[in-house]
């Protein structure tokens, strides 16, 4: 090969072609410069060829090998995961920040404001308790803490449905941001060619699809390189691989079925109601040492299981500490466990009789609301659900970041934790003051009476978590006075406490059943009070001539069954005023019968104690918390504490990890962010250039002119 001016000239064309390529690039960094996700692109130039020649090694010119963009994967992989809890917290706080405003108690209109006004108006009827001013005015402060409570229950329940809204459709977001990834991902495979023809605006176009996605759902990639790029999230369920994607839903309610190699039990488990928590049953052993844990039974020998509400951490307990455990029952004997019925039938058919014996160590997870599925296959489906654990510890399983788990997890951890604890107070109310009315006296006595409190099983003991008695956990061995009276003459016909085996036996929770309390009225009164059943509830009417009234109840069990109680139900959604006290304001109990049988009108014994309950120590029992003592107004503020604290903790977590996302981000837009000076003084640089490449082709040309001249 010879050299000259024709090598000089395609020397100046490859460097004018090069110096083009440079300026074009560099105009299309300038024109982006304010496009979301645009990553800078530069020129890699490569010296041509070398010959061997005389004098010495000449080069050809320079090549423009191929267009890059400057991008971090690494730090693009940690800015990832920081944007996707800094998205979690976000949202988190944001949510937050209703409820704290809901329970806002500066406008004297709150729950705690109604508290007090309820226990004042005791304390304004025990100084006139004849007075039916005092006694209506009881009944207004108790209608306005009942509405009270009401509200606050059906507004965090309206977040709880717009929360489900929300996710739905983020869900559906998150769905097609994967299909685009995977159709990038092929697109990729066509154009790409490793160091020839890179696809930078499709990487980026991946990049910014993958950015969205992180603010979704808590996301972490693989990429082996052109379309081979995976997207999975932090627990590892696959979202997108190469050209394939797969999919999230948000379903119903579920059960899975996780049973040990060695259980021959052919059923499966059954529910009815809802619950923001997931429920986790596991059957122990029926004795030590075994593993054998026994069959569905309606007998003392059934197969005992333990729940947990927080995936196997923590197990329901007792008030006293010991782990609480249910027996596996069939429908006809199904188990009342915290908000669902729980019962096990065949595989196909709910009331059928399942087979076989359950083993040591089998479980099914019940999911009675909601969830989150990531959805491999017809059948691969697995829950990913945001689960935090009663020790603060989120399940490291399940999704951990984004906004679709700040959702759920405020739906589910603290929605449903306030909720929880919002019903528990509502309870203790509804329940201490029951406790204290149904052994109390109004100003007449009672010729009907019907209980308030249904049990599902008229013939199975009260206190059975089968028995399905809203407060049967709160009842007691110990005795029930009632108090006869002959109508004509007023004076005390009969007093003694129920009789429930004819030599003046006591009421005992864990034999007795409803049938059982009816019989024991009949028998104790000498048929001057009539006992039985309607609607699954105890109805009382005295015989002619006579009424009744009621008195010390060591075992709760007027209470419990609705007899001469103020309140009815048991949460926010069905507590009421007992109509038969709203109807009558006589039979607001603001007295007692005293030691000669006697009810006096000025009597404020009961109204008193009503009173005295707004400081009394009470305990309170919710599966997250366990067991605490303290007053009704505490344990409501400490409900406001707690949102307080969950909303400035969320505040600081977003801000945190806001920061480190801010810093992340930054660092990438220092390599891949187009800086307009660094620009503009590559312009000049590289318009000089394709003049001095064009001035070279010009110098070429002139050569050859000169050598065209030339005459023999």
């Amino acid at each position: 090969m010879s050299f000259g001016a024709n090598s000089i000239l395609d020397m100046g064309r490859w460097a004018l072609f090069a110096s083009q390529t440079q300026l074009q690039v560099t105009g299309q960094n300038i024109a982006n410069v304010n496009t979301e996700g645009y990553s800078r692109r530069s020129v890699v130039l490569e010296e041509g060829q070398y010959i061997d020649y005389s004098p010495g090694q000449l080069g050809t010119g320079v090549v423009a090998k191929e267009v890059v963009r400057h991008f971090d994967d690494m730090v693009e992989a940690m800015y990832l995961q920081q944007s996707s809890l800094t998205d979690k917290w976000g949202n988190l706080w944001e949510q937050l920040k209703s409820v704290e405003n809901l329970l806002n108690e500066s406008s004297g209109s709150g729950v705690s404001d109604s508290l007090s006004k309820y226990f004042n108006s005791w304390n304004e009827v025990s100084q006139r308790p004849d007075n039916y001013g005092a006694r209506q005015t009881v009944l207004n402060d108790t209608a306005t803490l009942i509405s009270t409570l009401k509200q606050v229950d059906t507004d965090l329940t309206l977040m709880q449905e717009r929360i489900n809204n929300d996710v739905s459709a983020q869900v559906d977001e998150a769905n097609k941001l994967m299909e685009e990834i995977a159709s990038l991902n092929k697109e990729i495979q066509v154009h790409n060619i490793e160091g020839q023809n890179n696809a930078n605006s499709l990487f980026d176009e991946r990049a910014r699809k993958v950015r969205d996605l992180a603010k979704l759902v808590d996301v972490k990639t693989i990429d082996n390189g052109g379309g081979e790029f995976t997207v999975l999230t932090q627990a590892g369920q696959t979202l997108v691989d190469g050209e394939s994607h797969f999919s999230l839903e948000f379903n119903s309610a579920v059960k899975t079925e996780d049973l040990r190699p060695d259980s021959t039990f052919a059923g499966n488990v059954y529910f009815d109601g809802n619950d923001d928590y997931e429920y986790t049953i596991e059957f122990v052993a029926s004795s030590s040492g075994s593993n054998l844990a026994g069959q569905v039974s309606s007998g003392s020998n059934a197969a005992q299981f333990k729940v947990s509400l927080d995936g196997g951490v923590t197990w329901l307990a007792n008030e006293d500490g010991s782990e609480r455990h249910f027996a596996a029952r069939d429908y006809d004997s199904r188990v009342n466990v915290e908000g669902l019925q729980i019962w096990f039938g065949s595989d196909t058919n709910s009331k059928g009789a399942p087979a076989g014996t359950f083993q040591k160590g089998d479980r099914y997870i019940i999911s009675p609301h909601q969830g989150l599925y990531w959805v491999q296959n017809t059948s691969n489906v697995e829950e990913i659900t945001p689960q935090q654990h009663f020790n603060g510890e989120e399940n490291s399983r399940r999704l951990t970041g984004g906004s679709i788990a700040a959702l759920l997890t405020f739906r589910d951890t603290y929605v449903g934790k306030y909720r929880s604890k919002l019903d528990e107070l509502a309870r203790t109310v509804v329940w201490e003051t029951n406790r204290r009315h149904s052994q109390g006296a109004g100003l007449q006595t009672f010729t009907t009476l019907d209980g308030t409190y249904r049990v599902d099983y008229t013939d199975k003991a009260l206190a059975s978590d089968s028995t399905g008695l809203a407060f049967g956990d709160k009842l007691q061995s110990g005795s029930s006075f009632v108090y006869v009276y002959d109508e004509s003459t007023g004076l005390l016909a009969s007093s003694a406490a129920l009789d429930f085996d004819g030599n003046g036996g006591t009421f005992n929770p864990a034999i007795h059943t409803l049938e059982d309390v009816v019989t024991a009225f009949d028998n104790t009164y000498g048929g001057r009070i009539n006992a039985s059943i309607v609607n699954n509830k105890i109805r009382l009417e005295a015989a002619d001539g006579y009424s009744f009234a009621f008195g010390t109840d060591s075992a709760g069990l007027y209470a419990a069954l609705g007899i001469n109680t103020f309140l009815k139900g048991e949460t926010p959604k069905d507590m009421l005023i007992n109509e038969k006290v709203s109807g009558d304001l006589d039979y607001l109990a603001t007295g007692h019968v005293n030691g000669s049988g006697e009810m006096n009108a000025g009597d404020n014994t009961t109204a008193l104690s009503m009173y005295k309950l707004r400081e009394a120590q009470v305990t309170m029992h919710t599966a997250h918390e366990g067991a605490t003592t303290q007053s009704i107004l505490d344990y409501y503020n400490g409900i406001v504490g707690n949102v307080g604290s969950d909303t400035n903790r969320a505040e600081f977590n977003k801000n945190f990890f806001g920061t480190l996302s801010n810093d992340l981000n930054e660092r990438q837009q220092q390599v891949s962010g187009v800086n307009l000076d660094e620009e503009m003084s590559d312009l000049v640089k590289y318009q000089a250039s394709y003049t001095a490449a064009a001035k070279l082709i010009s110098t070429a040309d002139q050569m050859l002119q000169t050598i065209l001249s030339l005459k023999p």
